[in-house]
C-alpha cells in the first residue's frame, strides 16, 4: 500500500512517516476515525514503511522483496486482527486466520469498506462479529515469536471496539509491556467504544473526514468518474469515500432502505387517532425483525440520516440537503415540516437508543414496535 493511494490525511501521513524517521514510534497506536475516511489503508501503508525500511515520503527506498509482498498482504511479520463470527464453513472458535483469505480479497476489492461490508464479504447472515479471547490468545502466541526478518512486529487491529472484555483484559499486559520491536496498530470508528484501559495504553491520532475535493479527485482518478457526477457524489458521500463507491457503483440499490422509512413515517403519522393502523406499524416491524442485525443497524442509521437531511430543509440550508428521495409521491421538503427543534433530539435518541439495544441482542421486533409506537407521538409534536 502507498502512501499515495491513500485520498486526503496529508497531515497525518506527515507525521506517520516523521515518526518513523526519527526512530519516535509508539508501541501502541489507535486510529480512530469515521468510516471510509482511510484508517486501514494508512495503518497497512505505515506497517509497509516500518517493515520495510522505505525512506522518503512514499513507500519505495526500502527492501524490495518486502515491498513486493505487501501487494498480496503475505508479510510474514505483519498480522491482522479483525471481527469475525461462525459461519456454515467455521463451525467454532472463529478467529481471524481462518478467515485470512477473505480478508485479503476484501481489502483488494475496497480497502475503504465498513464493517457491514466485511460481514457480508463473509457471509454471517444476521451474527454480529466480535474479537474473542480465543483471538487474544493467538495474539499472544504470535508476538511471542521472534520476528521472521529480524525487524519490527506488526498487529493491526481492525474494529479494535469489538474486542470484548475477556479478549480486552488478556490483551492489556502485552498492550503496556509488549515484546521488543514489536507495534500495535488499533482502528476504530468511535474513541468511546474502546474501554479506558486499552485506550490510555494507546496514543490516539483522530483521522477527520476527507474533504470534497479529494474524494471528487479520486473518484476521476481513479473510477475515471465525469467531474460534475464525482463533485455531486462527493457531495453526498459526507467525507466517507466507502459511501461515494456505493453510490457511484449504485451496490445499496437492493436494499429498500427508503421504501421501509417511508412506510413507517407514513404509518407512524397516520396513527394518531386510528388505532387499526397500529397493526399495520406492528407488521413493519415483524419486517425488519427479520433481517440481520447489521443489516437493522444500517436501517436506523440511514433513517437518522434523512431526519437530518429534513431537519436541514426545515431550517432553510437547502445547500447542505443532498438526498433525493425516489418513492413516489414522497418529497422531503414536505416531510420536513414534521421534523424540528421540538422533536429531533427525542427522534435521534430513540433512534441511537434502537442501535444500542440491537447491538445487545434485544428482541428486534419488540425494539422496532416500541420504536414505531413512540414515533406516532414524536412526529406530530411542534
Amino acid at each position: 500500500m502507498q502512501f499515495s493511494d491513500i485520498i486526503g490525511q496529508a497531515y497525518l501521513k506527515n507525521h506517520l512517516i516523521q515518526t518513523a524517521s526519527t526512530g519516535r514510534i509508539p508501541h501502541a497506536q489507535l486510529f480512530i476515525g469515521p468510516e471510509g475516511s482511510g484508517t486501514l489503508p494508512m495503518a497497512i501503508a505505515y506497517a509497509q514503511y516500518l517493515l520495510c525500511q522505505n525512506v522518503g515520503n512514499e513507500n519505495t527506498g526500502g527492501n524490495n522483496s518486502c515491498n513486493i509482498k505487501f501487494t498480496n498482504l503475505s508479510h510474514p511479520d505483519l498480522h491482522f486482527v479483525y471481527p469475525v463470527a461462525t459461519t456454515d464453513a467455521v463451525k467454532r472458535n472463529a478467529t481471524s486466520d481462518l478467515f485470512a483469505s477473505q480478508w485479503r480479497s476484501f481489502i483488494k476489492d475496497n480497502v475503504y469498506g465498513n464493517l457491514f461490508d466485511w460481514y457480508s464479504h463473509i457471509e454471517i447472515q444476521n451474527k454480529q462479529g466480535q474479537i474473542g479471547v480465543d483471538e487474544a490468545s493467538e495474539v499472544l502466541k504470535k508476538l511471542a515469536l521472534k520476528s521472521f526478518e529480524g525487524g519490527y512486529k506488526i498487529m493491526i487491529i481492525w474494529m479494535a471496539d469489538k474486542m470484548n472484555t475477556e479478549a480486552s483484559n488478556k490483551l492489556l499486559k502485552l498492550l503496556e509491556e509488549p515484546p521488543a520491536k514489536t507495534i500495535f496498530l488499533l482502528i476504530a470508528e468511535n474513541e468511546k467504544n474502546i474501554i479506558q484501559t486499552i485506550l490510555s495504553r494507546c496514543q490516539v491520532l483522530n483521522f477527520p473526514p476527507i474533504n470534497n475535493r479529494e474524494i471528487e479527485e479520486a473518484l476521476i482518478v481513479k473510477q475515471q468518474c465525469d467531474r460534475q457526477e464525482a463533485a455531486l457524489i462527493a457531495g453526498q458521500a459526507q467525507g466517507s469515500y466507502n459511501k461515494a463507491l456505493k453510490l457511484l457503483l449504485n451496490k445499496n440499490s437492493t436494499q429498500p432502505y427508503e421504501k421501509w422509512f417511508v412506510q413507517w413515517v407514513r404509518a407512524a403519522f397516520r396513527a394518531k387517532g386510528n388505532a387499526a393502523v397500529i397493526q399495520e406499524l406492528i407488521e413493519w416491524s415483524e419486517e425488519l425483525a427479520a433481517l440481520g442485525r447489521e443489516q437493522q443497524k444500517q436501517f436506523i442509521e440511514f433513517c437518522i440520516e434523512l431526519f437530518r437531511q429534513a431537519l436541514l430543509i426545515n431550517y432553510q440550508t437547502p445547500n447542505l440537503v443532498y438526498y433525493k428521495t425516489t418513492v413516489d409521491n414522497f418529497k422531503l421538503e414536505k416531510f420536513a415540516l414534521f421534523v424540528n427543534g421540538a422533536n429531533i433530539n427525542d427522534i435521534y435518541k430513540e433512534l441511537s437508543d434502537a442501535i444500542y439495544h440491537i447491538e445487545r441482542n434485544g428482541n428486534a421486533k419488540m425494539i422496532f414496535t416500541d420504536l414505531s409506537i413512540k414515533l406516532t407521538r414524536l412526529i406530530h409534536r411542534k
